[in-house]
């Protein structure tokens, strides 16, 4: 009759170790993003839409997606607000297929700073104009100016949520930004 296997003393050893092919990665701090990207994900979603209560909507669509597939991000694969950006984008994007009508900005981010009433007056004055050079851009003109400047992303986080290369992006963006010049004082 045969002997029965003895059990092994490191048991308890064996049973802590992280299984194979998990990645050790730092896991995304979802709440720490959702606070410190909320207010610019909806800034952005509301210039792609051009519809407030839709841009509600999709933003909460875009956490939510972000939400289920936040063991999906890779830190060297680019940033947390670039790989939520991307999310948002994709959002974005679908309900103006769904809708299948063009974009334009609708209002801006309000501002943290506080300032006298004819610093507002001129700002009221400045903004109003670009919001009317932006409805003179191309839609993908305004997309790239708006990932750059309400998101705050670099040309290179840019590349990855557009799909282009990132000189490509650079280049966009400042073909983006010169028509914008061009439309503002064209509008002014």
């Amino acid at each position: 009759m045969k002997a029965s296997p003895r059990r092994s003393p490191g048991v308890n050893t064996t049973l802590s170790v992280p299984l194979a092919g998990r990645s050790t990665e730092a896991r995304l701090d979802f709440d720490r993003l959702y606070r410190a990207s909320r207010d610019d994900v909806y800034a952005y979603v509301v210039t792609l839409l051009r519809d407030r209560a839709a841009a509600e909507d999709v933003t909460a669509l875009a956490f939510e997606r972000a939400l289920r597939r936040s063991r999906t991000y890779r830190s060297g694969r680019g940033t947390e607000r670039a790989w939520l950006f991307g999310i948002a984008r994709n959002a974005a994007l679908d309900e103006l297929r769904r809708r299948r009508r063009t974009t334009e900005l609708v209002s801006e981010p309000l501002d943290a700073d506080a300032s006298t009433p004819s610093e507002d007056a001129e700002r009221s004055i400045d903004r109003a104009t670009v919001r009317a050079a932006l409805r003179r851009l191309a839609p993908r003109e305004r997309e790239v100016i708006a990932l750059k400047f309400h998101a705050g992303l670099s040309n290179g986080e840019l590349a990855r949520v557009l799909g282009v290369s990132e000189s490509n992006a650079g280049t966009l963006l400042c073909r983006a930004m010169k028509q914008l010049r061009k439309a503002c004082h064209e509008t002014a």
